[in-house]
């Protein structure tokens, strides 16, 4: 899979309804959402592209241990989203801002703490070396993209909250469990990429 390739296919690509945190959320929780970006780094290796994440540390108030990628919310001297997610990226994992090239956007994913979140896409070439963010960042890895363009595994699962149901996507993966906002958008990137394998 091209790095072209994929460029084109972000630029062209209208994205189906899916599920996000949107369900647990007020109008007015929606509409005072606060901005952040995330980087979904796609990373050419020889056995094909891979997908790094982030695995937060257990001590966080938010989203203590999940699953996720680099990022955070936008600060008032980032231009735009891709700069949140390139500034967030390079404090949390220590990849320089120069090694990526942003390839486009997945839509915006709601989650009930209260972030409207866009996913940027980019790529990373190797070599690189990361330098986590000790207090925020347990651990990197990566994970063959082939495996979240498969939709047998993309598992939609159910659960309640203040009295509200929502579905969200769960991926297990080698003893990981990437689900919800990850999960989502990563479904949201294999919507836009299942034509290529």
């Amino acid at each position: 899979m091209q790095r072209p390739w994929i460029e084109a296919r972000l630029a062209q690509f209208e994205a189906p309804h899916l599920p996000d945190g949107r369900a647990f959320m007020s109008a007015a929780e929606i509409e005072l959402a606060t901005p952040a970006a995330v980087l979904v780094p796609l990373v050419p290796r020889e056995g094909g592209v891979t997908v790094l994440l982030t695995q937060r540390t257990a001590h966080l108030a938010n989203h203590a241990g999940q699953i996720s990628f680099p990022g955070g919310r936008v600060d008032g001297s980032d231009g735009t989203l891709e700069e949140t997610a390139l500034r967030e990226t390079e404090e949390e994992i220590g990849l320089p801002r120069e090694r990526v090239r942003v390839l486009g956007r997945l839509p915006t994913y709601y989650i009930p703490s209260g972030f409207k979140v866009t996913p940027i896409v980019g790529w990373v070439e190797p070599p690189f070396a990361l330098r986590l963010d000790q207090f925020e960042v347990a651990d990197a890895f990566e994970v063959p993209l082939s495996f979240f363009l498969d939709p047998s595994n993309h598992r939609l699962e159910r659960g309640e909250r203040n009295g509200r149901v929502r579905e969200f996507f769960v991926m297990p993966y080698e003893g990981r469990n990437i689900w919800g906002a990850t999960a989502g958008m990563l479904v949201s990137l294999s919507h836009a990429l299942r034509d290529a394998e």
